[in-house]
Protein backbone atom coordinates (compact mmCIF):
# COMPACT_ATOMS: atom_id res chain seq x y z
CA UNK A 1 0.00 0.00 0.00
CA UNK A 2 0.83 3.46 -1.03
CA UNK A 3 0.22 6.79 0.87
CA UNK A 4 3.26 9.00 -1.48
CA UNK A 5 2.23 12.71 -1.88
CA UNK A 6 0.05 14.93 -0.03
CA UNK A 7 -2.76 12.62 -0.47
CA UNK A 8 -3.71 9.47 -2.43
CA UNK A 9 -5.88 9.01 -4.99
CA UNK A 10 -7.74 6.19 -4.64
CA UNK A 11 -8.75 5.78 -1.08
CA UNK A 12 -7.94 1.86 -0.52
CA UNK A 13 -4.01 2.62 -0.98
CA UNK A 14 -3.92 4.75 1.90
CA UNK A 15 -2.40 2.60 4.93
CA UNK A 16 -4.12 3.29 8.00
CA UNK A 17 -1.78 0.93 9.80
CA UNK A 18 1.45 3.43 8.80
CA UNK A 19 2.44 6.07 11.13
CA UNK A 20 3.63 7.41 8.49
CA UNK A 21 0.12 8.21 6.67
CA UNK A 22 -0.89 10.64 9.70
CA UNK A 23 2.04 12.77 8.53
CA UNK A 24 2.67 12.93 4.92
CA UNK A 25 -1.53 12.35 4.23
CA UNK A 26 -4.04 15.48 4.11
CA UNK A 27 -6.32 13.26 6.54
CA UNK A 28 -8.93 15.93 6.89
CA UNK A 29 -9.25 15.25 3.07
CA UNK A 30 -9.13 11.66 3.20
CA UNK A 31 -11.32 11.36 5.84
CA UNK A 32 -13.89 13.78 4.03
CA UNK A 33 -13.72 11.81 0.68
CA UNK A 34 -14.43 8.57 2.91
CA UNK A 35 -17.58 9.45 4.36
CA UNK A 36 -18.93 10.58 1.35
CA UNK A 37 -17.59 7.54 -0.91
CA UNK A 38 -17.34 4.46 1.13
CA UNK A 39 -18.42 5.03 4.90
CA UNK A 40 -17.58 1.37 5.90
CA UNK A 41 -14.97 -0.25 3.80
CA UNK A 42 -12.84 -3.41 4.18
CA UNK A 43 -9.14 -2.43 4.88
CA UNK A 44 -6.70 -5.09 3.49
CA UNK A 45 -4.53 -6.98 4.99
CA UNK A 46 -0.41 -4.80 5.55
CA UNK A 47 2.60 -6.35 6.76
CA UNK A 48 0.80 -4.79 10.89
CA UNK A 49 -1.73 -7.59 10.38
CA UNK A 50 -4.58 -8.73 8.59
CA UNK A 51 -7.62 -6.72 7.30
CA UNK A 52 -10.04 -4.81 9.19
CA UNK A 53 -13.12 -2.51 8.82
CA UNK A 54 -12.79 0.96 8.79
CA UNK A 55 -16.19 2.92 10.28
CA UNK A 56 -15.67 6.95 9.96
CA UNK A 57 -19.26 8.35 10.04
CA UNK A 58 -20.66 9.57 13.61
CA UNK A 59 -23.81 7.59 13.15
CA UNK A 60 -22.36 4.20 12.21
CA UNK A 61 -19.91 4.44 15.28
CA UNK A 62 -22.68 5.61 17.98
CA UNK A 63 -24.66 2.00 16.23
CA UNK A 64 -21.08 -0.05 17.32
CA UNK A 65 -20.92 1.43 20.36
CA UNK A 66 -24.38 1.14 21.65
CA UNK A 67 -24.23 -2.39 20.61
CA UNK A 68 -21.13 -3.96 23.18
CA UNK A 69 -22.99 -7.79 23.16
CA UNK A 70 -22.31 -7.86 18.93
CA UNK A 71 -18.81 -5.43 19.34
CA UNK A 72 -16.69 -6.98 21.96
CA UNK A 73 -13.66 -5.36 23.62
CA UNK A 74 -12.56 -8.25 24.91
CA UNK A 75 -9.68 -8.74 22.35
CA UNK A 76 -8.61 -5.55 22.31
CA UNK A 77 -9.63 -1.85 21.36
CA UNK A 78 -6.97 -0.81 19.07
CA UNK A 79 -5.05 -1.54 15.84
CA UNK A 80 -2.07 -2.54 17.25
CA UNK A 81 -3.45 -4.77 20.15
CA UNK A 82 -6.12 -6.17 17.38
CA UNK A 83 -3.43 -7.10 15.28
CA UNK A 84 -1.51 -9.29 18.22
CA UNK A 85 -1.46 -12.74 17.82
CA UNK A 86 -4.33 -14.00 20.33
CA UNK A 87 -5.04 -10.21 20.62
CA UNK A 88 -4.23 -7.56 23.78
CA UNK A 89 -2.55 -9.74 26.76
CA UNK A 90 -4.74 -8.01 29.12
CA UNK A 91 -7.91 -9.21 27.88
CA UNK A 92 -10.66 -9.48 30.40
CA UNK A 93 -8.40 -7.76 32.82
CA UNK A 94 -8.15 -4.50 32.50
CA UNK A 95 -11.51 -2.03 32.18
CA UNK A 96 -11.83 -1.25 29.10
CA UNK A 97 -11.03 -4.91 27.70
CA UNK A 98 -13.97 -6.83 29.28
CA UNK A 99 -17.07 -7.23 28.55
CA UNK A 100 -20.75 -7.82 30.15
CA UNK A 101 -21.44 -8.61 32.77
CA UNK A 102 -17.84 -8.51 34.18
CA UNK A 103 -17.00 -5.37 32.99
CA UNK A 104 -20.14 -3.74 34.56
CA UNK A 105 -19.19 -5.00 38.13
CA UNK A 106 -15.95 -3.45 37.28
CA UNK A 107 -16.66 -0.78 36.65
CA UNK A 108 -19.74 -0.31 39.47
CA UNK A 109 -16.78 -1.31 42.27
CA UNK A 110 -14.15 1.46 40.04
CA UNK A 111 -16.96 4.10 40.54
CA UNK A 112 -17.59 3.50 43.97
CA UNK A 113 -13.40 4.10 44.58
CA UNK A 114 -13.39 7.49 42.63
CA UNK A 115 -15.01 8.76 45.48
CA UNK A 116 -16.07 12.27 45.91
CA UNK A 117 -13.38 12.46 48.74
CA UNK A 118 -10.48 11.12 46.38
CA UNK A 119 -11.58 13.42 43.88
CA UNK A 120 -11.35 16.35 45.86
CA UNK A 121 -8.12 15.07 47.31
CA UNK A 122 -6.72 14.96 42.97
CA UNK A 123 -8.19 18.13 42.01
CA UNK A 124 -7.67 20.28 45.02
CA UNK A 125 -3.50 19.92 43.91
CA UNK A 126 -4.65 19.97 40.20
CA UNK A 127 -5.06 24.11 40.22
CA UNK A 128 -1.80 24.61 42.19
CA UNK A 129 0.41 22.47 39.68
CA UNK A 130 -1.33 24.42 36.88
CA UNK A 131 -0.92 27.99 38.17
CA UNK A 132 3.02 26.91 39.54
CA UNK A 133 4.09 25.26 35.85
CA UNK A 134 2.06 27.35 33.07
CA UNK A 135 1.98 30.55 35.90
CA UNK A 136 5.50 30.38 36.28
CA UNK A 137 6.08 30.11 32.04
CA UNK A 138 4.69 33.34 31.20
CA UNK A 139 6.59 36.06 30.27
CA UNK A 140 9.72 33.99 30.29
CA UNK A 141 10.10 33.79 26.28
CA UNK A 142 10.00 30.57 24.01
CA UNK A 143 9.56 27.83 26.19
CA UNK A 144 8.19 24.20 24.87
CA UNK A 145 4.77 24.00 26.63
CA UNK A 146 4.51 20.33 25.26
CA UNK A 147 7.47 19.08 27.22
CA UNK A 148 7.29 21.85 29.81
CA UNK A 149 3.70 21.64 31.10
CA UNK A 150 1.45 19.61 29.51
CA UNK A 151 3.50 16.59 30.12
CA UNK A 152 3.70 16.80 33.73
CA UNK A 153 0.52 18.06 34.64
CA UNK A 154 -1.85 15.05 33.57
CA UNK A 155 0.92 12.48 34.68
CA UNK A 156 1.32 14.32 38.63
CA UNK A 157 -2.78 14.08 38.48
CA UNK A 158 -3.17 10.32 37.34
CA UNK A 159 0.20 9.56 40.15
CA UNK A 160 -2.10 11.54 42.82
CA UNK A 161 -5.11 9.23 41.58
CA UNK A 162 -3.37 6.39 41.96
CA UNK A 163 -1.41 7.12 44.93
CA UNK A 164 2.22 6.96 43.12
CA UNK A 165 4.83 8.86 45.43
CA UNK A 166 5.29 12.01 43.55
CA UNK A 167 8.68 11.94 42.93
CA UNK A 168 8.58 8.85 40.54
CA UNK A 169 5.73 10.74 38.29
CA UNK A 170 8.54 11.96 35.62
CA UNK A 171 9.81 8.18 35.47
CA UNK A 172 6.01 7.35 34.55
CA UNK A 173 5.41 9.56 32.57
CA UNK A 174 9.25 8.37 30.45
CA UNK A 175 7.83 4.82 30.76
CA UNK A 176 4.14 5.42 29.50
CA UNK A 177 5.39 7.73 26.52
CA UNK A 178 7.77 4.81 25.61
CA UNK A 179 4.97 2.39 26.28
CA UNK A 180 3.53 3.50 23.23
CA UNK A 181 5.81 4.78 20.58
CA UNK A 182 4.25 7.72 19.84
CA UNK A 183 7.25 10.59 20.20
CA UNK A 184 10.06 9.10 17.68
CA UNK A 185 10.46 6.70 14.57
CA UNK A 186 12.99 3.78 15.17
CA UNK A 187 11.82 2.52 18.44
CA UNK A 188 12.29 -1.36 18.35
CA UNK A 189 9.37 -3.56 19.63
CA UNK A 190 11.68 -5.01 22.16
CA UNK A 191 12.25 -1.24 23.74
CA UNK A 192 7.95 -1.15 23.98
CA UNK A 193 7.67 -4.44 25.54
CA UNK A 194 10.65 -3.24 28.07
CA UNK A 195 8.96 -0.24 28.92
CA UNK A 196 5.94 -1.46 29.27
CA UNK A 197 6.99 -4.25 31.47
CA UNK A 198 9.01 -1.64 33.55
CA UNK A 199 5.88 0.14 34.17
CA UNK A 200 3.85 -3.48 35.09
CA UNK A 201 6.49 -4.32 37.51
CA UNK A 202 6.59 -0.76 39.22
CA UNK A 203 2.46 -0.70 39.94
CA UNK A 204 3.07 -4.76 41.02
CA UNK A 205 5.02 -2.99 43.97
CA UNK A 206 2.92 -0.27 44.71
CA UNK A 207 0.13 -2.91 44.75
CA UNK A 208 1.89 -5.11 47.54
CA UNK A 209 2.34 -2.24 50.12
CA UNK A 210 -1.22 -1.01 49.46
CA UNK A 211 -2.94 -4.76 50.12
CA UNK A 212 -0.73 -4.10 53.44
CA UNK A 213 -1.68 -0.71 54.34
CA UNK A 214 -4.54 1.17 52.06
CA UNK A 215 -4.47 4.48 51.14
CA UNK A 216 -6.92 7.08 50.25
CA UNK A 217 -6.40 6.54 46.56
CA UNK A 218 -7.60 3.97 43.50
CA UNK A 219 -4.88 1.56 43.95
CA UNK A 220 -5.52 0.79 47.75
CA UNK A 221 -9.25 0.40 46.29
CA UNK A 222 -8.78 -1.87 43.71
CA UNK A 223 -6.30 -3.95 45.72
CA UNK A 224 -9.02 -4.49 48.37
CA UNK A 225 -12.18 -4.70 46.79
CA UNK A 226 -14.26 -7.54 45.81
CA UNK A 227 -15.94 -7.94 42.52
CA UNK A 228 -18.80 -10.70 42.80
CA UNK A 229 -17.65 -11.93 45.97
CA UNK A 230 -13.91 -12.35 44.54
CA UNK A 231 -10.94 -10.04 45.16
CA UNK A 232 -9.17 -8.45 42.05
CA UNK A 233 -6.14 -10.61 41.43
CA UNK A 234 -2.62 -9.23 41.65
CA UNK A 235 -2.37 -9.05 37.37
CA UNK A 236 -6.06 -7.37 37.19
CA UNK A 237 -4.62 -4.50 39.33
CA UNK A 238 -1.81 -3.86 37.75
CA UNK A 239 -3.28 -4.19 34.14
CA UNK A 240 -5.49 -1.73 35.27
CA UNK A 241 -2.91 0.58 36.78
CA UNK A 242 -1.33 0.15 33.30
CA UNK A 243 -4.66 1.25 31.74
CA UNK A 244 -5.58 4.39 33.65
CA UNK A 245 -1.84 5.42 33.43
CA UNK A 246 -2.04 5.77 29.86
CA UNK A 247 -5.15 6.59 29.24
CA UNK A 248 -5.04 9.64 32.08
CA UNK A 249 -1.70 10.52 30.47
CA UNK A 250 -2.16 11.13 26.83
CA UNK A 251 -5.69 12.58 25.96
CA UNK A 252 -5.71 15.48 27.90
CA UNK A 253 -1.93 15.67 27.21
CA UNK A 254 -2.22 16.18 23.69
CA UNK A 255 -5.51 18.12 24.53
CA UNK A 256 -4.13 20.59 25.82
CA UNK A 257 -0.95 21.01 23.50
CA UNK A 258 -3.38 21.13 20.94
CA UNK A 259 -5.37 24.52 22.64
CA UNK A 260 -2.64 26.17 22.63
CA UNK A 261 -1.56 25.31 19.00
CA UNK A 262 -5.57 25.99 18.23
CA UNK A 263 -5.16 29.31 20.27
CA UNK A 264 -2.31 30.70 18.48
CA UNK A 265 -4.30 30.25 14.85
CA UNK A 266 -7.22 31.52 16.26
CA UNK A 267 -6.67 34.37 18.29
CA UNK A 268 -10.49 35.25 17.86
CA UNK A 269 -11.47 32.29 19.52
CA UNK A 270 -8.87 33.01 22.24
CA UNK A 271 -9.96 36.54 23.13
CA UNK A 272 -13.47 35.28 22.66
CA UNK A 273 -12.16 32.91 25.74
CA UNK A 274 -10.64 35.31 27.73
CA UNK A 275 -13.58 37.71 27.81
CA UNK A 276 -15.85 35.47 28.96
CA UNK A 277 -18.08 35.58 25.81
CA UNK A 278 -17.47 31.63 25.56
CA UNK A 279 -17.45 29.47 28.50
CA UNK A 280 -14.50 27.37 30.23
CA UNK A 281 -16.95 24.03 30.15
CA UNK A 282 -18.06 24.94 26.53
CA UNK A 283 -14.22 25.69 25.34
CA UNK A 284 -13.55 21.95 26.77
CA UNK A 285 -15.80 20.18 24.53
CA UNK A 286 -15.22 21.82 21.44
CA UNK A 287 -11.21 21.21 22.64
CA UNK A 288 -11.78 17.55 22.97
CA UNK A 289 -13.78 17.81 19.64
CA UNK A 290 -10.84 19.45 17.78
CA UNK A 291 -7.58 17.40 18.98
CA UNK A 292 -9.14 13.81 19.36
CA UNK A 293 -6.27 12.93 20.86
CA UNK A 294 -7.07 9.07 20.47
CA UNK A 295 -8.05 8.73 16.64
CA UNK A 296 -9.61 5.35 16.68
CA UNK A 297 -11.75 2.46 18.55
CA UNK A 298 -11.17 -0.88 18.20
CA UNK A 299 -14.06 -3.55 18.70
CA UNK A 300 -14.54 -7.05 17.54
CA UNK A 301 -17.93 -8.51 15.84
CA UNK A 302 -19.22 -11.53 17.86
CA UNK A 303 -21.87 -12.12 14.89
CA UNK A 304 -22.68 -10.95 11.22
CA UNK A 305 -24.21 -7.86 11.76
CA UNK A 306 -24.90 -4.77 8.96
CA UNK A 307 -23.66 -1.56 9.61
CA UNK A 308 -23.45 1.11 6.94
CA UNK A 309 -24.74 -1.58 4.33
CA UNK A 310 -21.93 -3.44 4.50
CA UNK A 311 -22.06 -7.01 5.90
CA UNK A 312 -19.53 -7.99 8.97
CA UNK A 313 -18.51 -11.05 10.04
CA UNK A 314 -18.20 -12.87 13.38
CA UNK A 315 -14.38 -12.29 14.23
CA UNK A 316 -13.89 -9.42 12.18
CA UNK A 317 -11.58 -6.47 13.57
CA UNK A 318 -13.74 -3.25 13.47
CA UNK A 319 -12.34 0.11 14.10
CA UNK A 320 -14.08 3.32 14.55
CA UNK A 321 -12.18 6.15 13.57
CA UNK A 322 -13.41 9.09 15.91
CA UNK A 323 -11.04 11.57 14.18
CA UNK A 324 -13.47 11.78 11.34
CA UNK A 325 -16.93 11.26 13.21
CA UNK A 326 -15.73 14.01 15.09
CA UNK A 327 -15.45 16.29 11.78
CA UNK A 328 -18.89 14.71 10.64
CA UNK A 329 -20.87 17.21 8.19
CA UNK A 330 -23.91 15.36 9.43
CA UNK A 331 -23.64 16.26 12.69
CA UNK A 332 -21.34 19.21 13.13
CA UNK A 333 -22.20 22.58 11.53
CA UNK A 334 -18.81 23.66 9.73
CA UNK A 335 -17.04 21.06 11.17
CA UNK A 336 -13.30 22.21 10.24
CA UNK A 337 -13.68 25.61 12.21
CA UNK A 338 -12.55 26.12 15.60
CA UNK A 339 -15.68 27.11 17.85
CA UNK A 340 -15.31 27.42 21.15
CA UNK A 341 -19.12 28.67 21.15
CA UNK A 342 -20.03 25.55 19.73
CA UNK A 343 -23.64 23.71 20.98
CA UNK A 344 -24.36 20.83 20.64
CA UNK A 345 -21.25 19.58 20.50
CA UNK A 346 -21.98 15.75 21.05
CA UNK A 347 -18.21 14.85 20.16
CA UNK A 348 -17.00 11.30 20.78
CA UNK A 349 -13.68 12.35 21.99
CA UNK A 350 -14.35 10.60 25.48
CA UNK A 351 -15.92 7.58 23.40
CA UNK A 352 -19.60 6.34 24.38
CA UNK A 353 -21.69 3.79 25.88
CA UNK A 354 -20.33 1.07 28.13
CA UNK A 355 -16.67 1.99 27.49
CA UNK A 356 -17.27 5.66 28.06
CA UNK A 357 -13.79 7.13 29.09
CA UNK A 358 -13.58 5.92 32.92
CA UNK A 359 -11.56 9.11 33.72
CA UNK A 360 -13.48 11.83 31.62
CA UNK A 361 -14.35 14.02 34.63
CA UNK A 362 -10.44 14.38 35.38
CA UNK A 363 -9.39 15.06 31.70
CA UNK A 364 -11.79 17.87 31.37
CA UNK A 365 -10.89 19.49 34.93
CA UNK A 366 -7.06 19.28 33.56
CA UNK A 367 -7.99 21.32 30.52
CA UNK A 368 -10.54 23.52 32.37
CA UNK A 369 -7.20 24.33 34.46
CA UNK A 370 -5.19 24.94 31.76
CA UNK A 371 -7.48 27.71 30.79
CA UNK A 372 -8.55 29.38 34.06
CA UNK A 373 -5.18 29.72 34.50
CA UNK A 374 -4.14 31.08 30.38
CA UNK A 375 -7.24 33.81 30.81
CA UNK A 376 -5.60 35.33 34.30
CA UNK A 377 -2.47 35.43 33.58
CA UNK A 378 -1.90 35.06 29.79
CA UNK A 379 -2.86 38.25 27.08
CA UNK A 380 -1.36 36.38 24.00
CA UNK A 381 -0.06 33.49 22.67
CA UNK A 382 2.79 32.95 20.35
CA UNK A 383 3.51 29.95 18.11
CA UNK A 384 7.59 30.48 18.33
CA UNK A 385 8.22 27.42 15.81
CA UNK A 386 7.20 24.54 14.44
CA UNK A 387 5.22 21.92 16.59
CA UNK A 388 6.31 18.39 16.09
CA UNK A 389 3.57 15.64 15.46
CA UNK A 390 3.74 12.33 16.73
CA UNK A 391 4.08 9.03 14.89
CA UNK A 392 1.40 6.88 15.90
CA UNK A 393 -1.75 5.05 14.43
CA UNK A 394 -3.56 5.85 17.29
CA UNK A 395 -2.32 8.92 18.65
CA UNK A 396 -2.91 12.41 17.12
CA UNK A 397 -1.51 15.39 18.61
CA UNK A 398 2.40 16.84 19.21
CA UNK A 399 5.47 16.15 21.15
CA UNK A 400 6.94 19.61 21.31
CA UNK A 401 5.45 23.05 20.60
CA UNK A 402 7.40 26.35 21.62
CA UNK A 403 5.41 29.19 22.40
CA UNK A 404 5.66 32.36 24.36
CA UNK A 405 2.94 33.47 26.59
CA UNK A 406 2.34 37.19 26.87
CA UNK A 407 1.95 38.38 30.02
CA UNK A 408 -1.47 40.38 31.11
CA UNK A 409 -1.46 43.65 32.10
CA UNK A 410 -2.42 42.26 35.52
CA UNK A 411 -0.72 39.41 35.39
CA UNK A 412 2.50 41.46 34.70
CA UNK A 413 1.71 44.10 37.38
Amino acid sequence: MSNKGAFADDLNRVNLTDPNTFLHTDMEDFWRRVRAEQPVYLHPATDQGSEFWVVSRHADIMTVLQDPERFSSRAGNMLSSLHKPGGDPAAGKNLALTDAPRHNAMRTILLKAFSPRIREVVTDKLQERVDHLLGGAVGTGTFDFAKEVAEVVPMGTIGDLLGFPSEDHKYLLDLSREALSTDDEGQTEEEVWLSRNELLAYSQEIIEARREDPQDDLISAMATCRINGEPMTDDEVVVNCYGFILAGDHTSRLAMVGTLLAFSQHPDQWLALKEGRVSVAGAVEEIVRWTTPAMHIGRTATAEVTIGGRTIREGDHVILWNTSANRDEDVFSDPQSFDLARTPNKHLGFGYGAHFCFGSYLGRAEIAAVLKTLCSRVERIELMGDPKPLYSTFLRGYSSLPVSLVPSSSAAG
